[in-house]
């Protein structure tokens, strides 16, 4: 039973598809680690996108990738984010902002989750500059030329890329 003037645990959810996850992603996550109690790395179904690892795969190479981080936890997450967020009792929805062309998108689904679920926040958070460029889709089309992704990516990550291109199936 918890103590009747104990402070709730604060919860951010980091939702995304990680397809991969890359240094920029979790840049944003040790930045969103320091701010709250728990984060929910939340991989997100888009329907609109077809992605080059399964659910299974991007939740195994979050989970390698964020070991050392104790406070982290992932799930897979089908429906409409807010109310994963409202169901986990989160504060606030993580969201990484690498440049202005990023804003306008962001805000207006900002504004819609304030809508649907007025009391999480959403918290806008920027990588170090170093990661400004970086995302999932230039990293993938690296690895598919046989481009170098290691300083993009961990280790496991970009060994499951090269695996991923170097079958005839890809």
């Amino acid at each position: 039973m918890a103590e009747p003037n104990a402070i709730a645990p604060k919860v951010a959810i980091y939702p995304g598809s990680f397809d991969p996850i890359t240094f920029g992603h979790l840049d944003i996550l040790e930045r969103a680690v320091s701010l709250f109690d728990r984060v929910i790395v939340a991989l997100a179904f888009n329907p609109g996108k077809n992605p080059l690892f399964s659910l299974e795969e991007r939740k195994a190479m979050i989970l390698e990738a964020v070991c050392n981080l104790p406070t982290v936890t992932v799930a897979e997450v089908p429906g409409l984010m807010v109310e994963f967020a409202r169901d986990q009792g989160a504060v606030a929805l993580i969201r990484g902002l690498r440049a202005v062309s990023d804003f306008e998108f962001e805000f207006q689904m900002a504004l819609m989750n304030r809508k649907l679920a007025p009391r999480v926040n959403t918290v806008f958070l920027m990588p170090h500059v170093n990661y400004t460029y970086l995302n999932s889709s230039i990293v993938r089309e690296v690895a598919r030329f046989g481009g170098d992704v290691s300083p993009f990516v961990p280790p496991g990550v970009a060994r499951r890329l090269l695996e991923k291109f170097a079958s005839p199936a890809s």
